[in-house]
Parts: structure tokens; C-alpha cells; sequence
């Protein structure tokens, strides 16, 4: 009799967790198969890519016609060849000027006097290209590296870096520009009159001299500005 009736109560709630998960499922499968959403999201993503792939090739072709001197606005090259002049983005050449700055010699080691003041720091090189700026400077290369408004000079441990290098000194500045008014800015310039004293002084290295014809490579770093914004 005990079995009998432990039969019927196992039936009994076996027929009632089949009707609860058909109420539940609403006829619906439970377990729903999702290759056919995978499939359905693959084809949209392919269609999407082939759309993005065909405008690609659309802009692409758009900049090779543009770039042509033939598709090219004949108004809007001298500006063109302007603004790749002021980015160093074009060889040049031409006369110049060479700064040459040099730490003091190592047996130079005067009582009371900091290390620091007897090495090139990153200020005396900035000096040495804001006055040969400032004296028209049409172009300028530091180490053999073509200067822009992006190059920035920093101080690491005993070397300076320029476009993520690091460099030991000497540091060599060159400008290409009319000679005479670079050698008036670097004369006027009052921080190189200070390095000058501290050269004279310490026997830090200050050599200038004048240079017939001068050769620069174009910036090969990149150009892209991530945080400028035109003024208004």
C-alpha cells in the first residue's frame, strides 16, 4: 500500500512540473537555439563592413584625384605649398647659421659650484632656437632633426630628448635664414648672454659660425594635433 502511494505522488508531481513548464514556455521552445541570432548578426556586420570597405575606396580615390596637380585647385596650391613650408613637412636649403653647446670638461669642477651649472641644459638649447626664431629663421634643424611648432626639448638625466631620441652633447642648432640677422637675434638674446658668462666662467662649450649652404631633410614625425583648436 506505502509503495502504491509513493507511485502516485511521484506521478503527481511529475505531471505537475510538464504543466507548469508549458505555462511557463507558452508553447515557446525553452531552450531556443541561437544560431539562427549569430547568423542573422554576422550577415548585418558583413553588410555593415562591405558599406564602410566601399566608402573607404570612395574617400581614398577622392584624395588620390585632389592630390593630383591635374584635380588640384590652381588658387589654393600656393597656399598648399605655404603651409607645408611652415609644418617642415619639404626639404630645404639654403645659408645658415650653427650653434654648437657643449658641457663643461669633467676636470672642470669649481669649489662651491653646483654639477648643474656646468652642463647644457634643455633652457640654454630652447634659448639658442627662440633667437634664431626670433632673427627669421626660415628653417631649423637641432641634432640633424627638422625643428616644428610640435618639437619640444626635454631635459632627461644627462641627455636631452627631441622626438622621443635622446641625445648627448654636443647640441647642435642650425638655422637656414640671412646670416647677418640671425647673428644679431643670438647676440641680442639675454638668456644665451647669460649661458655666455656661465661659458666664459666654467669653460662651457659656445662655438658660432656661419654656414655657405645648408641641406635639411622634411619633419618625418607625425603631424596630427590632438589637442589644437583654431582660434575664433
Amino acid at each position: 500500500m506505502g509503495l502504491r502511494l509513493l507511485t502516485l505522488l511521484t506521478c503527481v508531481v511529475a505531471g505537475f512540473m510538464i504543466v507548469t513548464s508549458a505555462i511557463a514556455g507558452q508553447g515557446g521552445d525553452l531552450r531556443p537555439d541561437r544560431t539562427t541570432d549569430l547568423v542573422a548578426l554576422v550577415a548585418e556586420q558583413a553588410e555593415r563592413n562591405a558599406a564602410l570597405t566601399q566608402r573607404l575606396g570612395e574617400l581614398r580615390a577622392d584624395v588620390d584625384r585632389l592630390g593630383r596637380p591635374s584635380g588640384a585647385d590652381p588658387e589654393l596650391q600656393p597656399r598648399s605649398d605655404a603651409a607645408a613650408a611652415a609644418a617642415g613637412a619639404t626639404p630645404v636649403q639654403g645659408p645658415g647659421v650653427t650653434v654648437t653647446l657643449t658641457d663643461a670638461p669633467l676636470d672642470v669642477q669649481p669649489a662651491g659650484v653646483d654639477e648643474e651649472y656646468l652642463v647644457v641644459h634643455q633652457q640654454d638649447i630652447q634659448a639658442v632656437a627662440n633667437a634664431l626664431w626670433s632673427g627669421g629663421a626660415e628653417a631649423m634643424t637641432i641634432q640633424g632633426q627638422r625643428v616644428t611648432a610640435r618639437t619640444g626639448i626635454k631635459c632627461v638625466g644627462n641627455t636631452v630628448v627631441l622626438h622621443g631620441i635622446p641625445y648627448a652633447p654636443p647640441y647642435v642648432v642650425t638655422a637656414i635664414g640671412d646670416q647677418a640677422r640671425l647673428e644679431a637675434a643670438l647676440e641680442a638674446s639675454g638668456p644665451l648672454a647669460t649661458y655666455r658668462q656661465y661659458a666664459t666662467m666654467y669653460r662651457l662649450g659656445y662655438a658660432q659660425q656661419r654656414v655657405p649652404s645648408v641641406s635639411m631633410p622634411a619633419y618625418a614625425g607625425s603631424v596630427d594635433g590632438a589637442y589644437a583648436r583654431a582660434r575664433r
